[in-house]
């Protein structure tokens, strides 16, 4: 899953989830015409809790 994060000055939100980085990067060009032209975006992939909290040991493969 991936989550759209549009940052304009102080304000910044978060749009999604998306299933993939095109279908977030498609809904860009609509949202982007509600923003100011200095306005910056970042596609992020979601990462499941247990993969953050406890990641996987290089070791065990």
């Amino acid at each position: 899953m991936y989550l759209l994060t549009i940052r304009d000055g102080l304000v910044t939100r978060h749009i999604g989830p998306y299933s993939s980085p095109k279908q977030a990067s498609d809904d860009l060009d609509r949202l982007l015409q509600q923003f100011g032209e200095r306005a910056r975006w970042q596609i992020h992939a979601l990462e499941a809790p247990a993969d953050v909290i406890c990641p996987p040991s290089p070791l065990a493969a």
